[in-house]
């Protein structure tokens, strides 16, 4: 009976530091990404509308950042 309730108690134990260490894994992998692939800004977006041929005004720019912020 003893040995049930040492049995219950490692796997609950072992499945919360599971959480806790796939927390700080998962947090640390995504500020790796964003570090390497960094979130779009108004110079990218310049970018894009001069390879489309195109020459942007300060208003279309904040439109594309508005509708990209209000998108995720």
């Amino acid at each position: 009976m003893m040995e049930t309730g040492v049995a219950v108690g490692l796997i609950i134990g072992l499945f919360i530091v599971g959480l806790i260490v796939g927390f700080f894994l998962s947090r640390w992998f995504f500020k790796r990404e964003l570090a390497k692939n960094p979130p779009i800004n108004e110079n990218m977006i310049r970018a894009m509308f001069m390879q489309m041929g195109r020459k942007p005004s300060e208003a279309q720019i904040r439109a594309v950042m508005n509708q990209m912020k209000n998108s995720k």
